[in-house]
Order: C-alpha cells, then sequence, then structure tokens
C-alpha cells in the first residue's frame, strides 16, 4: 500500500493494467452483481436534480424501479446503492442498438442537459474505496467480466491509476494525483533496479 494524503492505495492500483473494452464486455459492470453502484451521501441531492431529465433517458422498467424503490436505495450491507431492476441491472441503465449497456446520468450530462455526471464510483470503476475513520482504501477490483479490459491495458500499457485518471481527480484533487503519478514513478524506479 502506499499512503497518499488520506488514502491508502493499494499497489494494484499501479501495477495492474486495465482499458475498458466495451466492445467485448458491452458494459457487464453496469448489469451483473448483487447490488447497485455505490453513490456518495453528497451525490444523492444532485442525482435528485437531475433526474427529471435523466428519466427521459430512462428505460421504463428502470423508471419503475426508481419510482417503486426511490433515487438510491440501501444494500444488504446498508451500503447506498441505485436502485436495480428486479435485482439485476441497474435501473439508470439504458441500452444501445447493440445491446452495450450504457448510463443515463452519462447520457444526459454527454448531451449538456445536466451537471452531474454519474455516481464517482462508477466513474472510478475497477478502483473501489473503502471509507475508514482515518483514511480511505483505494482498491483495484479485479473480475472476471473485465478480462478483455484487463487484456486492453496490458496491449496499450496502461495502468489503472492512469485510466481512471480524471475520475481519481474528480475524487480526490489534482494536487492527490500528481502524487500518485509521483509514486508510480518510484515504484517503477524500484522495479527497474
Amino acid at each position: 500500500m502506499i499512503e497518499i494524503g488520506k488514502t491508502l492505495v493499494s499497489l494494484d492500483v499501479f501495477e495492474k493494467q486495465f482499458v475498458c473494452d466495451l466492445n467485448a464486455c458491452k458494459g457487464a459492470c453496469c448489469v451483473k452483481g448483487d447490488a447497485g453502484a455505490p453513490v456518495e451521501a453528497d451525490e444523492v441531492a444532485q442525482m435528485e436534480a437531475a433526474y427529471p431529465v435523466v428519466k427521459t433517458y430512462m428505460r421504463p422498467e428502470g423508471i419503475a424501479a426508481v419510482e417503486d424503490q426511490g433515487i438510491t436505495v440501501f444494500d444488504d450491507d446498508n451500503d447506498l446503492t441505485t436502485p436495480l431492476v428486479n435485482g439485476g441491472e441497474c435501473a439508470y441503465v439504458t441500452f444501445d442498438s447493440d445491446g452495450t449497456a450504457k448510463c443515463a446520468y452519462e447520457q444526459a450530462f454527454l448531451d449538456g442537459k445536466t451537471q452531474f455526471y454519474k455516481p464517482v464510483s462508477c466513474h472510478l470503476y475497477p478502483i473501489r474505496i473503502k471509507k475508514y475513520n482515518r483514511f480511505d482504501a483505494v482498491n483495484y477490483e479485479k473480475w472476471g467480466i473485465c478480462n478483455p479490459a484487463c487484456s486492453l491495458g496490458a496491449q496499450l500499457g496502461v495502468p489503472v491509476y492512469k485510466f481512471v485518471k480524471n475520475a481519481l481527480i474528480r475524487k480526490y484533487g489534482e494536487e492527490w494525483f500528481a502524487q500518485a503519478e509521483e509514486a508510480a514513478a518510484l515504484l517503477q524506479q524500484e522495479k527497474e533496479r
């Protein structure tokens, strides 16, 4: 682990390679799993404010799930998450013509219709953050559905932290990311000795 500010960052974040390959996985991370995407408490109001516009991008079953369960829900571990459609995909999932899962929040943002991009946990994926009293644990989450992303990342030589650069800056700021880049350079130097 590497300490950066009030975070402890797993070495895998620097050493593993990853680039999403939507052509291969079709956005499976938005569809599979036993809970919705983690949502931070300060994101709820932003999600609620954007929802009337986001709703116009959603599928009827997603809208029904939100109307039944709410904008966010607590999962079995009492963590705040996005609701699911019948225990399956995220309620905010849409599908394009080839069946690739997309995020209604992200689509509305990219179209310039909202200010909220999407939950930072989605933006950070495959990084997952576990909050503790004195620090955040920043970890790489290995999931078999992302094997194509690992292959593409290795082919292109892109470490996880660089793939999620914008999300890490969104979460922790430019200074934090600059320190992460310094840590990565030091790790590389040690490896080359």
